[in-house]
Parts: structure tokens; C-alpha cells; sequence
């Protein structure tokens, strides 16, 4: 009996310690940490961004390698392309540590339902990357372009994603949960953030290129692209990407102005936002109400002759912004309905809440009912701080 009770802790202990049957040395792993994704003719071509340990880490000039490599690899299926890397990389790339994952707009354009079947079966990847369009250019011009502020240029696109989405707007993160979750919607279709390589390209791929005070080639975040099921259709401008994200809730701050009547302008800092969507079936047509509740603070007075120390003051302000506001965000739903016919701002799915039988109706033609869908926005915009002056010294160089 004690045998048998010895014998069975002995298989429970070997049982519980067995976690580290697969593990991998750092010696024999490469980091990845963006990967890229292009077409080349019929086939696809892997771009993956891998770190070098060495000199990232570093302490006094390193070796004056750079921080990162780029390896590339062209084949019929992306599984292949990316075992291809091998016969080029020393070591297997190891994929855990992918913060960003950049599709050329040619990819875009013709469908990426493919390759997100095979990020989704990778058992090695997490999925709280971001995804973004390489807008105007590859996968691969944008990984070989050098970053000036982190040595890994995956890291600062990922921090400067984030950044922009919570400071200014038209930028939104999306993750490979995000997307799939639009994709197999019947009442929403995707959008992805643009990058951009601004400057010369042949620049950005050299170390001079972080070796100088202005840095003369940058990846810069430009607008949102409009997805139609799987494939690229089309770009939203700085000022409609932001529409879209006051839509969908997105906007945690952000800036904008109204123009006063002698010239100037007074620029205001959204602080905190609020949005309900509701859908609702009147009659038999379907309807959409989005409430936006804002609150601001004044952050900068061009405007002379302006005291903001009067209710009336603030009272006219709130609602100029609340005009302008609205009139951008139905410019922007507009051209949604009108040239892209693709319900971007998940009004199917209010819809769908609302009255799931009425749904079931127009599951299938909903882009066709989208195009003539009513929405109805109402804007209420509140001025909570006008800083530490209530008139402007400007007033005063006039006297």
C-alpha cells in the first residue's frame, strides 16, 4: 500500500513539473516584433522586425550594428513565407513579442481575410497587437524605416498609436479581436489607422536618419481606412476620422476651435466624452439616434474682444462647438452612406439590439438600407474650465 501511495505522489510530482518540456533558450530565439504583410504578384511576402538583444541593450554606443533587422520572405502561403526566414535568419523568430502588425494598402485593397486565419491558429502570438495600413506604400518600406526617439521602431509605433488615440482622435487601435469581431458582423464593417512614411524613403532606411535634430523621414499615423467586409475601399480625412471616433465613443480627448467674429480663435480641450447609439424601427424603417455629451476646457483665446467671464459668453461657445461638431460628424456619416455605402459605425447592429426580428428582414441588404439609414445627432458640448484668466491680455494692447 505505501508503494502504491509513493509511486502515485511520484507521478503527481513529474506530472506538475513537466511545464518546461518546450521551452526555448534566448540564445536560440530571434524577438520579433512587427511583422508586415504584402503582396508580391500571386504570392505573399513576409516582412518581420526582429530585435538585436546586443545593442538594444547596450550601455555605451554598442556595436554600432543596428537595433533592429528586418528579414524578409516571398511564398504561396504565409505559414511558408515566414518558415522560409529561415534559411536567411540564424535563429527561429519567435513571435510572442509582436506589438504591431502593418498590411500594405496593395494587400488591403485586394482582402485580408487569409492571412488573419493564419495569425488566429498561431499559437505563438498574442493577441493584443495593434494593426495598422501601410497607406500609400508596403508592409516593408514602413518596417526598414528607422525611428529617432525608441531604438525599436515596433515600440514607438505602438506607443504612439496609443498616444494619439487618447490626445487626439483620429487615430483608433484595433486589435486582432477588434477586427475579426467587425469582420464577422452583420451590422459593421472594419477601419484601420494609416501610416504613412513621410519623407524620402531611401533616407529613412539609414542610420542618418536618427543621427540628426530634425529628423528628415518619419512614419506618421494619416486618417483611417474604410473597410468593406475583408478589403480596403477607401480613406477618411483627418477631420472625418475624428467624426468617426466621437461616434463610436472613441474620443477621450482631443482639441478643436470656434472662430470669433473679429478674427481669431478660441481653442478648447475636450476633456471627457459620452455617446449613446440607439436604433429603433418606426413604421417599418429603421433609425439611428447617437447622443454626444462633451465636456471642455478653454485652452487658448486668439479673440480680442472676448469675457469669458459672462455666462453669455460661455453659453454662445457651447454652442458654435456644438455646431461644428455635428456638422463634421454627419460629413463624415454621409460619406460612409454615400460613397463607400459601409456601415462603419455599427448602426446594423442598434439595429439588431432594437428589433431583432425586423433585423432578420434586412440582414442581408443592410449596406443597400444604410444608404438611406436617418441618423440623428444631437450634440451637448459643456465648458467646465476657462483656465487661470478670464480675459485675455490681448484686449488690453488695444487700450
Amino acid at each position: 500500500m505505501k508503494r502504491q501511495i509513493v509511486l502515485g505522489m511520484l507521478i503527481l510530482v513529474l506530472t506538475v513539473n513537466a511545464g518546461c518540456w518546450n521551452r526555448r533558450e534566448l540564445n536560440e530565439i530571434a524577438i520579433g516584433v512587427a511583422m508586415g504583410f504584402d503582396k508580391s504578384g500571386d504570392k505573399y511576402r513576409i516582412t518581420s522586425q526582429v530585435v538585436d538583444p546586443g545593442e538594444v541593450a547596450a550601455k555605451e554606443g554598442g556595436t554600432g550594428h543596428t537595433p533592429v533587422i528586418t528579414y524578409h520572405a516571398t511564398a504561396d502561403t504565409l505559414f511558408e513565407a515566414l518558415r522560409k526566414m529561415t534559411t536567411m535568419s540564424p535563429r527561429k523568430i519567435y513571435s510572442s513579442h509582436v506589438r504591431m502588425v502593418v498590411i500594405g494598402e496593395e494587400l488591403a485593397r485586394d482582402g485580408i481575410e487569409r492571412f488573419l486565419d493564419f495569425l488566429t491558429r498561431d499559437h505563438e502570438l498574442r493577441a493584443d497587437y495593434f494593426f495598422v495600413v501601410a497607406k500609400g506604400t508596403t508592409a516593408e518600406n514602413v518596417l526598414k524605416t528607422f525611428t529617432s526617439l525608441d531604438k525599436i521602431p515596433a515600440n514607438e509605433l505602438f506607443d504612439s498609436l496609443k498616444t494619439s488615440e487618447k490626445a487626439w482622435a483620429p487615430t483608433s487601435s484595433v486589435t486582432l479581436h477588434d477586427l475579426i469581431s467587425d469582420l464577422v458582423s452583420k451590422g459593421k464593417h472594419p477601419v484601420l489607422t494609416g501610416l504613412k512614411v513621410k519623407g524620402s524613403q531611401k533616407t529613412g532606411e539609414s542610420k542618418e536618419n536618427v543621427e540628426r535634430i530634425d529628423t528628415p523621414t518619419r512614419l506618421q499615423y494619416s486618417g483611417l481606412g474604410v473597410f468593406k467586409k475583408d478589403k480596403l475601399i477607401g480613406w477618411l480625412n483627418e477631420e472625418e476620422s475624428k467624426g468617426y471616433n466621437y461616434v463610436m465613443g472613441n474620443v477621450r480627448s482631443t482639441v478643436g476651435d470656434v472662430r470669433c467674429p473679429q478674427g481669431g480663435k478660441v481653442v478648447m480641450e475636450i476633456i471627457r466624452s459620452k455617446v449613446d447609439r440607439k436604433g429603433k424601427v418606426t413604421n417599418g424603417k429603421p433609425e439611428v439616434d447617437v447622443d454626444i455629451r462633451l465636456e471642455a476646457n478653454v485652452g487658448e483665446v486668439e479673440c480680442r474682444n472676448l469675457d469669458l467671464t459672462q455666462t453669455s459668453t460661455i453659453n454662445e461657445l457651447e454652442e458654435k462647438s456644438e455646431q461644428i461638431i455635428k456638422e463634421f460628424i454627419e460629413k463624415t456619416i454621409k460619406k460612409a452612406q454615400k460613397k463607400y455605402k459601409a456601415d462603419i459605425f455599427g448602426f446594423g447592429e442598434a439595429i439588431r439590439r432594437a428589433d431583432p426580428h425586423f433585423w432578420r428582414t434586412v440582414e442581408k441588404t443592410w449596406d443597400q438600407e444604410f444608404v438611406e439609414l436617418p441618423v440623428n445627432i444631437k450634440i451637448d458640448h459643456k465648458i467646465r474650465r476657462t483656465g487661470t484668466v478670464g480675459q485675455s491680455f490681448l484686449k488690453a494692447l488695444e487700450e
